[in-house]
């Protein structure tokens, strides 16, 4: 029995700790960054604003996450401090409620890049700081399902602004959201203050490290998903809306891709360690560039759905088995290279949406944006393949 109660109490503390994390996930990802997705197209018809202005203030936000990466990965001394999180989580809380309370491009602008720092920072000491407690735990193998939470925030949002958009347009979807955003955090906060958070988990020193060159072309490969998922990310349910006869389903299709994500982050993991990593992520993005195909000729529920779910269901696999490889090749660095990753996603995500709006005004259509998105994840797997440094066979953890 008291054996029994041990295990339990252990199994408990670490759920809240995933729990916690995934929450804090949801609001800096899911609601934070991704919410812009399902809203863009209101603004697009309340405001008449261009794909290229919306690809501009993607790209803002983009750069936001890039220039958070960056200043973790070159003075990661500053993610031991106890407010850099909580100050960053408020900080993606008052810029998502605050986009709804202004019409100035330049306002969202800045918004969006001060959005995205948050998002940069909180990715980065969340995914640390749940690692390094799930593995001193013994649980490490359950880390993948973190990223889920993103999913969580991506469903929310899917769920919610059709709904407040009923009651007041754009500015009260972002209202709402932000609200939405607020309690997740709330709930996420106080698991995490009950789940044995070590300040010590984010202290690593320069001395730790290892160097970047285990990681140079898993980076280079992330990169160019970065450049090419995004489109999609950016600009799905504002291409749906725009499809005649599929106008009404367009905010469901982000549900979709929220579902289809939750659960990517567990079976990708598991897959790995059946057929490798490598394999693994060349199924994920194989998977993902045939969704980007079928959408730039999307006309049915059918096809849509199929685009939202193959879209959903492998960028956060993607993110979950590229972070998990790189903390594998860092060792004591797994911090600086979850930075340097990182850093490199945001530097392809931050170039994305500008091109493809840009291009996409000049077409009057996504068609092109969206044959360059796969092909940049094609190029991608070409840096897979060339990686001698994946594990020669998989993993037998359970």
């Amino acid at each position: 029995m008291e054996q029994g109660r041990g295990f339990s109490a252990k199994h408990w503390t670490v759920l809240k700790i995933l729990v916690g994390g995934m929450l804090g996930m949801a609001v800096a990802m899911g609601i934070g960054r991704f919410a812009f997705t399902p809203i863009l197209p209101l603004m697009q018809r309340d405001l008449g604003m261009t794909h290229s202005v919306v690809g501009w203030l993607a790209g803002l936000n983009y750069l936001g996450y890039l220039v958070g990466a960056i200043v973790c990965t070159i003075t990661p001394r500053i993610l031991r401090y106890p407010l850099l999180g909580g100050g960053t989580l408020l900080l993606s809380l008052a810029t998502t409620l605050a986009m709804g309370l202004t019409v100035s491009p330049l306002g969202w602008g800045l918004l969006r890049l001060l959005g995205g720092i948050a998002s940069a920072v909180l990715f980065i000491i969340i995914s640390a700081e749940v690692a390094e407690s799930l593995a001193r735990r013994g649980y490490g193998h359950w880390f993948g399902a973190l990223y889920g939470g993103i999913g969580l925030g991506i469903v929310l949002s899917g769920l919610i602004v059709p709904q407040l958009d009923r009651i007041g347009g754009w500015s009260v979807a972002w209202l709402g959201i932000g609200g939405v955003a607020l309690l997740c955090a709330l709930a996420g906060t106080t698991l995490g203050r009950t789940s044995d958070y070590s300040p010590s988990i984010v202290a690593e020193s320069p001395e730790q490290t290892v160097g970047l060159r285990p990681i140079l072309l898993l980076a280079s490969a992330y990169f160019l998903e970065g450049l090419g998922y995004i489109v999609t990310a950016t600009f799905l349910v504002a291409i749906i809306a725009a499809t005649p006869g599929l106008t009404a389903f367009a905010p469901y299709t982000w549900v979709a891709v929220g579902l289809a994500a939750v659960p990517s982050t567990v079976l990708w993991p598991y897959l790995a360690r059946r057929i490798g990593n490598r394999r693994a992520l060349l199924a994920a993005y194989a998977v993902q560039i045939a969704g980007i195909l079928v959408s730039r000729q999307a006309t049915s529920v059918f096809e849509v759905t199929f685009a939202a779910v193959t879209f959903g269901g492998t960028f956060l696999g993607i993110v979950a088995l590229t972070m998990a490889e790189g903390n594998r090749r860092m060792g004591k660095g797994g911090l600086l290279g979850a930075a340097f990753l990182t850093a490199a996603f945001s530097v392809g995500q931050m170039l994305g949406p500008v091109i493809a709006g840009v291009l996409a005004d000049r077409q009057d259509g996504f068609a092109l944006p969206l044959l360059l998105a796969a092909a940049c994840v094609a190029l991608g797997c070409l840096f897979i393949v060339a990686d001698r440094r994946y594990p020669p066979r998989p993993s037998t953890a359970p």
